[in-house]
């Protein structure tokens, strides 16, 4: 892409868009924090994934060298206490839900991080931090408990904003007396009775939540890197008492940008397990087609909060299948004139073919807007707008021409042309993660047979339904046909006539105007 706009990210730390300038040229230290895997993950932890891994995909397009670590909390008290309720070993049980929460990531079209670290792999790295920050007169050992000693860090709340002054015992939750200050926070716990635990040179116990992120961060990426990404919420504390301890381990430590993703809400309070108003991903791609879930993650910009609604979902199923059946006509119409195109975009007799002019302006605007947004700090919210709309249109219009008698020099330009614009479509996709690792007449197919689970009807029951309404329009009962129409797009299915044929398409649902009687 010629003129490509410097890439520009927004720092959660200084709170503005900063040039994105890697610490070593070419290459990108990545971490982001990953799930706790104690249940099937929910939209908020989907809308996470996808807006790191859409940045992930965008460096590798602009040439980086990227580390990209995601992180599993496989050790923690949510486990644990889901584990007593459902009496398995809390290590299986994570297990189990971490191998779920890869099998999310699949269906959405995420790709596998560089590294994918577990806590109860990385023991040691953890324990030896801690000890380094002992060591450093940062944190102090309490019954085989070891806390960190947030008054020893000058510049705690530097991300959050939050002023230790602000921290009271008692007004949220209990405050353990052997604290020193109520801020302090475990590093290590000291082991319970049926509780996980390992040794340490305090004893048996386990680790704190915050320290698993800083010790495998630095295991990774060392202590100096380029991007520490997760959810809004992560910011406090889990965020500043990360920069906390591994300031205590290490006085170099530096993250250059912080990223923090917005909420998906529902009826605009935040989404979450807490507050019993989530949808777990799995109960969304069992109606929804994967790839229409992501895009419906990414119309938002990643920073913003993203309301969840039903009909948002029937938007993003219906734009998606817009664009792959465009891309299957051109597809279609393109296959038959292939083996007659001249290779290399020439013509026998040595004329170049030349994509038409309008197909030239269209490429020239589809690369420059669709990077001038993602260099805007990855504006996806209004990338499969505005100019990718018109190279759909261009698709179309031209798919259209070319199945109409040209002159050749005319019909191998409109050839060249939708060749053209059809790679910069797909590039377009690849980078969102749009694009499909099927066909797609396959992938049609399967959006197709997501609504009619919505429509909670069977491709035999339409079948019928067509017949009817065939039957009823040669009786000329146009009520009847009408009213089987309405009723069908009111279940988001489409009746569309092409020529003598009744074919049909997910739309989104409508709903019936009442009539006034008469």
């Amino acid at each position: 892409m010629a003129d490509k706009k410097e890439l520009r990210v927004y720092n959660s730390m200084t709170q503005q868009k900063e040039a994105f300038r890697p610490a070593a040229e070419g290459k990108v230290g990545m971490y982001v924090c990953g799930v706790t895997a104690y249940d099937f993950s929910h939209l908020g932890h989907a809308r996470a994934a996808v807006a790191f891994d859409v940045f992930y995909r965008y460096l590798l397009q602009l040439g980086y060298e990227v580390t990209y670590v995601r992180n599993f909390t496989d050790v923690d008290d949510k486990i644990i206490r889901r584990s007593n309720e459902t009496g398995e070993n809390p290590l299986d049980l994570s297990n189990r839900f971490c191998q779920e929460y890869l099998t999310d990531m699949a269906d959405l079209q995420c790709l596998p991080p560089t590294h994918q670290p577990r806590v109860s792999d990385h023991m040691e790295q953890i324990k030896d931090m801690i000890t380094q920050i002992i060591n450093n007169d940062c944190a102090y050992v309490v019954d085989g408990d070891v806390f960190f000693a947030v008054d020893k860090i000058s510049n705690y709340g530097c991300l959050s904003g939050q002023k230790l002054e602000n921290h009271r015992a008692g007004e949220r939750v209990a405050v353990d007396s052997r604290k020193r200050n109520p801020a302090d926070f475990a590093l290590w716990k000291a082991a319970k009775p049926g509780e996980p635990s390992w040794e340490s040179p305090w004893g048996l116990g386990r680790p704190g939540w915050h320290i698993e992120c800083s010790a495998m961060s630095a295991h990774y990426l060392s202590f100096k890197f380029d991007i520490h990404g997760g959810g809004i919420d992560l910011i406090f504390p889990h965020h500043e008492n990360e920069i906390a301890q591994s300031r205590a381990a290490c006085q170099e430590s530096c993250v250059s940008y912080w990223m923090h993703n917005g909420h998906v809400t529902n009826n605009n309070e935040k989404m979450s397990k807490s507050l019993g108003n989530f949808f777990t991903i799995r109960q969304i791609t069992e109606r929804y087609y994967p790839l229409a879930l992501r895009h419906f993650l990414i119309s938002a910009h990643y920073r913003s909060p993203l309301n969840y609604s039903v009909l948002q979902l029937e938007g993003a199923s219906e734009a998606v299948y817009y664009i792959y059946q465009t891309l299957q006509d051109c597809e279609d119409t393109l296959s038959s004139f292939r083996e007659a195109t001249p290779s290399e975009g020439t013509e026998p007799k040595g004329k170049t073919v030349r994509v038409l002019p309008d197909a030239e302006k269209c490429i020239k605007g589809l690369r420059k807007d669709f990077h001038d947004k993602m260099a805007d700090d990855l504006n996806t919210s209004h990338a499969l707008t505005g100019a990718f709309q018109d190279a759909l249109k261009f698709i179309n219009n031209n798919t259209n021409t070319l199945k109409k008698k040209q002159q050749k020099q005319r019909q191998l330009a409109i050839i060249q042309s939708l060749t053209e614009i059809e790679k910069e479509v797909k590039g377009v996709l690849d980078i969102l993660g749009l694009l499909p690792p099927i066909t797609y007449s396959e992938i049609l197919e399967q959006l197709k047979g997501k609504a009619l689970i919505r429509a909670d009807l069977t491709e035999e029951q339409i079948s019928r339904l067509i017949e009817e309404r065939i039957l009823a329009r040669k009786e000329k009962d146009f009520a009847k046909s009408d009213r089987i129409r309405a009723d069908l797009t009111v279940k988001g299915i489409a009746l569309m006539d092409v020529g003598s044929e009744t074919i049909w398409r997910p739309c989104v649902p409508v709903e019936q105007e009442e009539k006034l009687p008469s």
